[in-house]
């Protein structure tokens, strides 16, 4: 059976030792998607909302949300992240926003929390932004795409929820 790293040998929670693993590039790709009225799409995809360009904020939001992922979720290394990406992908047919986050380093662990918590963050920030035209927006799928690198070697999700 796997042992939690985050677990001490005395059940007690500990930011786990990278110290001793190599160096070596690391990416992931997470995703989020918000659900909305068509008519909130329309607004966000013509440019006519009041707050402004809704997808560029949120993805400033994602960018800078990576970069503090260590803030923001306990025991999570600090990182020197070398690339962050947001792209929004419009679903018009089902009244949806894609949300995929791409994040790399060249470092001694993984960068799967900051690639899931810009795809989070960006989606918070587009419910945040829209909220006043449309409070009934679902933001779901939140879900790692993949991850490169590392001592554990590369993954991929199976399958990918819509």
């Amino acid at each position: 059976m796997a042992k939690l790293t985050h677990i001490d040998d005395n059940g007690q929670a500990q930011m786990v030792d990278v110290s001793e693993k190599a160096v070596t590039t690391r990416e992931a790709r997470a995703k989020a998607t918000v659900v909305m009225k068509p008519e909130t799409l329309k607004l966000i995809l013509e440019g006519g909302h009041k707050k402004g360009d809704v997808l560029s904020v949120a993805r400033i939001a994602g960018i800078q949300a990576a970069k503090r992922t260590s803030d923001l979720i306990p025991l999570c290394h600090p990182l020197m992240l070398s690339k962050v990406s947001i792209e929004f992908e419009a679903d018009e047919r089902n009244s949806q926003v894609h949300i995929v986050s791409f994040c790399r380093l060249a470092g001694q662990t993984g960068v799967e929390m900051e690639a899931l918590t810009a795809a989070s963050v960006s989606a918070l920030t587009l419910y945040d932004m829209c909220k006043a035209v449309d409070k009934g927006m679902v933001i779901k799928a939140v879900q790692l795409l993949e991850k490169r690198g590392g001592k554990s070697g590369d993954w991929q999700a199976d399958e990918v929820s819509a």
